[in-house]
């Protein structure tokens, strides 16, 4: 049974946004409750089995998608650069290592960031914190950053479209192997990735013809199958979405396939644990450089207390330099005791900095470190490295330093367009994708 929202937040529920307006607010979530559901549960269902096979070494996740999705950013062109980079990557995953790709993006809901601060102050003038298009504005005006709940309708109206620009270029063959090329076409030509990427691109196309000329021609070559996550963070939309599956009776987020619980609302006896333990969903939880043995373990006995393979993915993001050592006692005893778990790296949030020029930053560098460190770990005490969890775009923008373009922190200001963290462009995620295909021959 789900408790109602006022339950949910008298136990306690963080980073969530203070509405001026009562009344408005309950208007947003009667609107949201009758509003069709995003998602299916038999597709989230589908995901469950999916991640199953992650979990047990069968296959590798590749999660990716904007640090915060905006408003204004719901535009077919926008939604296209984020599916091809994410395309190019799988293929890149799939066929440099061997291992099937469950392809999962964060995007058609990733509204709503938690915040360091509930406040921000310039040139003397405190505002509420942005908080994410879900919640206020951007522009720092009163107007602007007052927390809004008709923007959980926009949110809802925008994940609709995404989703639907999302199947109709998946089902309308975008997203067909034979399109390898056409997603390189206007790649930057001197990149070495984009060399790279076409000489794979013409192995395959002569696996495809070689296929085709013994009459093998699998759906699977036509289409992919795509999936949706956010973080589970305001607490009246996740609340709105939850419906109960006609087939099973059982509650199911219909926002998004796959919600995630952050590392700043995990506390095991809090609103968004409790929420999340009653869904059927297959869910994630961040856990950081203070998560202890303990407190994982009593995260999967709430949230999964049946040990249901694929429910649970652990996404590990302890930053470079504290990866090889935080990050072996949280598998070995997790392993131990014999949880049932995905375990997937998130190498961007521990590993940001502020650039001299006042930009928020990460050093590609220290994002393959990490990732290289994950890798190592599990190595090491034989386990899966399940999959990467990665804020990209499919953009060329100018937002984390270094890669094979070597972008310097004086290149940040030439095209940094993100509105909360900074995220791998197409060039560094394809670059990114050909060292984890590395990683995973040797794993």
């Amino acid at each position: 049974m789900i408790p109602d929202l006022a339950a949910l937040h008298a136990q306690g529920a963080a980073q969530q946004p203070t509405y001026p307006d009562p009344a408005a607010v309950d208007r947003a979530v009667a609107r949201l409750r009758t509003s069709p559901p995003l998602v299916f549960a038999g597709e989230c269902d589908d995901l469950k089995l999916k991640l199953a096979a992650v979990s047990r070494g069968e296959a590798f996740l590749l999660q990716g998608g904007d640090c915060a999705e905006t408003l204004a950013g719901v535009t077919a062109d926008n939604v296209r650069n984020k599916l091809r980079v994410l395309l190019q990557m799988a293929v890149v995953l799939t066929y440099s290592g061997s291992v099937p790709v469950v392809k999962l993006g964060r995007l058609a809901g990733q509204y709503a960031k938690p915040r360091s601060s509930d406040t921000e102050t310039r040139d003397g003038v405190t505002l509420p914190a942005y908080r994410g298009d879900a919640v206020n504005g951007f522009d720092f005006t009163l107007e602007a950053r007052t927390p809004d709940p008709q923007r959980l309708v926009d949110v809802y109206n925008a994940s609709a479209a995404t989703l639907n620009l999302i199947r109709a270029f998946v089902n309308g063959g975008y997203a067909d192997l034979r399109q390898v090329h056409t997603w390189n076409n206007d790649f930057v030509r001197e990149s070495p990735h984009a060399q790279r990427y076409e000489q794979m691109a013409n192995e395959i196309e002569r696996a495809l013809t070689f296929m085709k000329a013994i009459g093998a021609d699998p759906d699977e070559f036509h289409r992919v199958d795509f999936h949706s996550s956010h973080e589970a963070l305001v607490l009246e939309y996740e609340h709105a979405m939850t419906r109960i599956d006609s087939r099973t009776e059982k509650p199911y987020d219909v926002s998004a396939h796959f919600v995630w619980i952050g590392e700043r609302t995990r506390q095991i006896d809090g609103a968004h644990v409790d929420l999340l333990s009653r869904i059927q969903n297959p869910i994630g939880v961040k856990l950081g450089p203070t998560t202890t043995a303990d407190d994982a373990l009593a995260l999967a006995a709430k949230l999964n207390p049946t040990n249901e393979e694929g429910r649970l993915t652990f996404i590990t993001r302890f930053g470079a330099g504290k990866i090889r050592e935080g990050l072996p006692d949280l598998v070995e005893k997790v392993t131990a005791a014999g949880v049932n778990v995905a375990w997937v790296c998130d190498p961007m949030h521990g590993n940001t900095f502020t650039a001299s020029s006042g930009y928020k930053t990460r050093a590609f560098d220290d994002v393959i470190e990490e990732v290289q460190g994950f890798f190592d770990v599990h190595r090491a005490v034989g386990t899966w490295p399940g999959g990467v969890h990665v804020e990209l775009t499919g953009d060329d923008v100018t937002e984390c330093v270094g890669g094979g373009e070597e972008l310097a922190e004086i290149d940040l200001g030439n095209r940094y367009e993100s509105v909360c963290d900074p995220r791998l462009n197409r060039v560094q995620s394809l670059e990114l994708a050909f060292l984890v295909a590395k990683m995973l021959r040797k794993a």
